[in-house]
């Protein structure tokens, strides 16, 4: 029996382009009328997994998992939103997760739905953001600002502090001793300090320029 290819990063781009465009052509009934964004984003991603796992061999995750493709080779998150508010919540596993991103992919699908209309629901927008890119924008520019400035350990740990990062002291001097060593890429989320991370996406909706490890996929 001829087993299925194993997913590929290149292939999820190419198979969410796809999605993108033939979701916003069609009429999805189950949703109509249905106002509770969790609900909808679940409704998209269940469609989105099914086709995954009818063309390609792919580990799909689980609650205990805590990401949707968890395969060393894929490690990607899929997060769905309404351009209303391009924002979501991910599990807060260690403050490092603001500076060196949260570590995995993100597959981002943005949507407007408009029961008004026929064709009630039309993505937007889609982008692939590499673990490399899901830091905070303005925690990590503001840090690599300060070490290509000469900055030293006193002025990394002072702006860390004015973050309100949740760490303790001990912890806040590590991490500033690493900032200094290796300063971290910029990201290109908006991370807010929560029981669970607040991500927002506007920023890398709206990227105009081209940007390592974000691949615009789809624009409406």
């Amino acid at each position: 029996m001829e087993t299925n290819p194993l997913l590929t990063i290149e292939e999820l781009v190419t198979e969410s382009e796809r999605f993108c465009s033939i979701m916003s052509k069609g009429v999805h009934e189950d949703i109509r009328g249905l106002n509770d964004g969790k609900k909808v984003g679940t409704y998209i991603e269940h469609k989105f997994k099914d086709i995954l796992l009818g063309k390609y061999t792919v580990e799909i995750g689980s609650s205990a998992k805590g990401i949707d493709l968890p395969g060393t080779s894929i490690n990607t998150d899929i997060k769905t939103t309404s351009i209303v508010q391009p924002q979501s919540s991910s599990p807060f596993k260690s403050a490092r997760q603001k500076i060196f991103g949260l570590g995995y992919n993100i597959l981002l699908f943005v949507y407007e739905k408009n029961d008004e209309l026929e064709n009630n629901l039309k993505f937007l927008h889609s982008r692939f953001i590499d673990k490399s890119r899901t830091a905070d924008f303005q925690t990590t520019s503001r840090l690599n600002e300060i070490v290509n400035n000469d900055g030293n350990l006193d002025d990394i740990e002072a702006l860390l502090r004015d973050r309100n990062l949740p760490v303790d002291e001990i912890e806040l001097k590590t991490i500033s001793k690493e900032i200094l060593k290796n300063p971290p890429k910029i990201g290109y989320l908006t991370i807010s300090n929560a029981l669970q991370w607040r991500l927002q996406y506007s920023r890398v909706i709206r990227l105009d320029k081209p940007v390592e490890g974000v691949i615009k996929i789809y624009d409406d």
